[in-house]
């Protein structure tokens, strides 16, 4: 099992992770340093674990609103679904409908120009 060193706020920290995961685990360590940096620069110093969870409460969050905006999506794809199929059947229902038109207007068509014939 490969193994990375993560560094967040001056400190390395060395983990595990699945082979072919380095370079995400990586990437995803330096945006947490980022989120870090960044609240010590607002906030000053009060201390590495508040900042610490500080950071992964922020990420939560915008973990929370993207679940949430999912969810939102998905419900608005399946509705999209709805009504498009709602639309096919409509339109089926209107082919069958003309179909049936055509059809007997010929019949009216085949009995005008056959009592045409008679006369």
């Amino acid at each position: 099992m490969p193994q990375i060193v993560v560094t967040i706020d001056g400190k390395a920290y060395r983990m595990a992770c699945a082979e072919g995961e380095e370079d995400h685990l990586l990437s995803l360590g330096a945006k947490l340093d980022e989120r870090v940096v960044e609240l010590r620069s607002s906030f000053g110093e009060i201390g590495d674990q508040r900042l610490t969870v500080m950071a992964a409460i922020m990420t939560m969050d915008e973990l929370s609103e993207t679940k949430a905006r999912l969810s939102a999506l998905e419900s608005e794809m399946a509705s999209l679904r709805d009504a498009q199929d709602k639309t096919r059947n409509g339109r089926e229902v209107l082919i069958e409908t003309m179909n049936g038109m055509s059809e007997a207007i010929e019949r009216v068509a085949l009995k005008l120009e056959r009592a045409g014939e008679k006369r």
